[in-house]
């Protein structure tokens, strides 16, 4: 009729809109009935206004729920349907089979009808585990033990397929006449005949990795468990007293090195100092002029040692990788040129620390620190000998100081395309005090003091 009276161009009653109310037939006469729960619900006087919260905690001024619940504003009533305007998905009563059944049973369920060809989702947690056979021949090869017969290794490989590796059911479901045998003998058995299986036949990928098991060894650590397990309270007790006294002695021991370090280092310092102030005096003699500063805290070729790595020692587990970190009295310069000759010579920074590579890896780099420290003090050396090679020529003119050729360092400044060696390659981080700027310095000078005396 709506639509006769559209075409008609009459006018219609307006059509009522469809509602979740006028659905359920709920009559709306609500705001007396909101005043009588207001005045109902008022707080009777005396109540503190904590405990009337505890009574009511929602605007339905329903009782709180007895148990914790995640239905929001709902409190323990159960979420109401959405009634609404659309289509649902339809459902079908039909059949499934489960692939992980062998007997093809057929079973009936509810279903939507778009998920009717899809395989049953459930069939994805039969995981099963492969398990290599073996033929007479190769048994009779290859196979062939002492202490197993070919029943019992049959047994074993059949109780594995049908458990799916399930030791503990395994060695559950084991026969009566296996009572000596224990589960360590078993795996052993088993990892026997599959490692030899995959090198027989030459198995690649995962499927040829060779499993070792080492059955005394676990027969040996689950004793050590039983006894820690086993332990009384008064052994535990001073089993924690012998672990503080070890700490003590720990710490007293890191004292003493750390108080023996300070200690070499002043004496280094004071022999340092000693011989600076010999030369010192020496060139004051020697020159009356003003000489270029040098540095005052030059090393020693004495002093140079390479590089000291603590003795790992500490009670405990700890990381074989630790014997390689460096220690703190390595400074950030010689870090630099240890990480850059390295990459020459394409050696990873932090290898894998078996015993052989941390021990050969940490004498590389102590070598390489004590390369650089000689390198460092033969560079002194040279630069304090040309300035007294040309304070010579200053103070006597037309007399020059002929050095040794074994003396002459080539820097191969004169051949750019020449290779490096490696002792110039350990040089490779400049600071404002290096030879070659205090060797320029030095040049200066003696140049200035040329054009004086000509000028003179």
């Amino acid at each position: 009729m709506a639509d006769v009276r559209d075409i008609l161009e009459l006018e219609r009653p307006v059509t009522p809109e469809i509602s979740k109310d006028a659905i359920l037939g709920i009559k709306k006469d609500i705001p007396a009935k909101k005043k009588m729960e207001k005045a109902a619900m008022k707080r009777p006087e005396g109540m503190h206004r904590e405990l009337y919260a505890l009574l009511y905690s929602d605007s339905n001024k329903d009782l709180p729920p007895l148990l914790p619940t995640d239905t929001g504003s709902q409190g323990y009533k159960n979420v109401k349907a959405k009634l609404g305007m659309k289509r649902v998905r339809p459902w079908k009563w039909m059949k499934f089979t489960n692939p992980a059944r062998k007997d093809s049973a057929v079973f009936y369920h509810w279903r939507r009808e778009t998920d009717e060809t899809k395989v049953y989702p459930f069939a994805m947690f039969d995981k099963k585990v492969d398990i290599l056979s073996y033929t007479d021949a190769e048994y009779s090869t290859h196979l062939v033990s002492d202490t197993w017969t070919r029943q019992d290794t049959d047994l074993l490989f059949d109780l594995c397929q049908r458990f799916d590796l399930r030791w503990y059911v395994i060695y559950d479901r084991r026969p009566t006449h296996w009572s000596n045998k224990k589960i360590e003998d078993m795996k052993e058995r088993y990892y026997e005949v599959t490692n030899k299986l995959k090198k027989v036949r030459n198995l690649s990928g995962p499927e040829g990795k060779i499993i070792a098991y080492d059955a005394e060894h676990e027969r040996r650590r689950k004793q050590q468990l039983i006894k820690l397990w086993e332990r009384t309270p008064k052994q535990i007790e001073e089993e924690q007293q012998l672990l503080s006294e070890l700490r003590k002695i720990e710490a007293r021991k890191k004292e003493r090195e750390k108080k023996t370090q300070d200690l070499q280092k002043l004496i280094s310092a004071a022999d340092g100092s000693a011989d600076v102030r010999k030369l010192k005096t020496n060139k004051k003699k020697v020159q009356p002029t003003k000489l270029p500063k040098t540095d005052t805290t030059a090393q020693s070729v004495e002093s140079c040692t390479g590089i000291k790595f603590p003795d790992m020692k500490a009670s405990g587990v700890s990381l074989r990788s630790q014997r390689m970190k460096l220690p703190a009295s390595v400074g950030q310069k010689k870090v630099n040129a240890i990480e850059q000759l390295l990459g020459e010579l394409g050696i990873e920074l932090n290898p894998m620390a078996t015993e052989d590579i941390c021990q050969n890896f940490n004498d590389l780099r102590s070598d390489l620190v004590l390369m650089y420290d000689l390198r460092t003090i033969l560079l002194n050396y040279v630069f304090e000998l040309q300035t007294l090679k040309h304070q010579y020529e200053s103070l006597l003119p037309g007399k020059t100081l002929e050095i040794p050729a074994s003396l002459i360092i080539n820097t191969g400044e004169d051949s750019p395309s020449r290779p490096r060696a490696i002792s110039e390659m350990i040089d490779v981080v400049a600071t404002p005090s290096t030879p070659n700027r205090k060797r320029k310095a030095a040049l200066e000078q003696s140049n200035v003091l040329k054009k004086i005396k000509s000028r003179t």
